[in-house]
């Protein structure tokens, strides 16, 4: 059986079109970007997210420039991410939600993934 590949937004490796993350930088969006609040796809450049309204551009935490809400900041490449403590789910979350994208429970404020 044949496999697709398309290569990764983030770092041009060549991924299967399966799959959830790429192997290579570990993006878990390696096609596109995807709202961290709702998980529509969203385009750079946008202002709002056309689901739910979240910004697209936000301030980051470590430097305090405006980036685009994806997995580092365009700045200085700090982590935007966070992890759920709910030890049954654990999954990789944008610093901003409040609740978890995958298991529902409440995030509380907890230190960023490096």
């Amino acid at each position: 059986m044949a496999t697709y590949q398309q290569p990764c937004v983030h770092c041009g490796a060549m991924t299967e079109r399966d799959a959830r993350a790429c192997p290579s930088c570990g993006s878990m969006s390696p096609f596109g970007y995807l709202c961290p609040t709702c998980l529509r796809p969203i385009q750079k450049g946008k202002a709002l997210c056309a689901g739910c309204g979240r910004p697209l551009y936000v301030p980051c935490p470590a430097c305090g420039a405006s980036t685009f809400v994806q997995e580092n900041c365009e700045h200085c490449n700090a982590s935007l991410m966070v992890y759920c403590q709910n030890k049954r789910c654990g999954i990789r979350q944008f610093f901003q939600n409040t609740r978890c994208t995958a298991c529902g429970k409440k995030i509380k404020a907890v230190k960023q993934d490096k």
